[in-house]
């Protein structure tokens, strides 16, 4: 089961996702997610440091993500350490698409504060990959 919580980075919106999330659990974390991103500017940070597990209908969740706040040239940044849940991104080839940090604090440095003229961004840290 999986439990979402705002998860505001310095200036940054965001959410901290806790648990597991399967396709039980999609539907409600999409929910969050949209609510949340419409709800808010500049760059966006989705924090899986608490996940457990993951599955296929949450990687489309978060890839959904991704495109919502593309579509309004906002960045993504996904907290996510390296173990099980990394592993499913890197298996499935979709941690190419986003900006991945093993930390809060990599994910916090890399943040660029959200402009009155623009949206904010998310640069990827060394050693990964972002693809807009």
């Amino acid at each position: 089961m999986a439990r979402i919580r705002d998860g505001k980075l310095d200036e940054a919106p965001g959410v901290v996702v806790k648990g597991e999330v399967d396709i039980a659990d999609a539907e409600a974390l999409q929910d969050a997610l949209q609510k949340a991103i419409i709800n808010s500017v500049g760059a966006f940070v989705i924090d899986l440091s608490e996940l457990e597990f993951i599955d296929s209908s949450g990687l489309h969740v978060l890839h959904r993500a991704r495109d919502l706040l593309g579509r309004e040239d906002r960045q993504l940044a996904v907290v996510c350490p390296y173990g099980p849940v990394r592993r499913v991104f890197e298996l499935t080839g979709i941690s190419e698409l986003f900006a991945l940090f093993a930390t809060r604090e990599e994910a916090a440095a890399a943040l660029v504060p959200a402009q009155a003229d623009g949206p904010a961004s998310a640069s990827a840290p060394a050693g990964s990959s972002e693809v807009s």
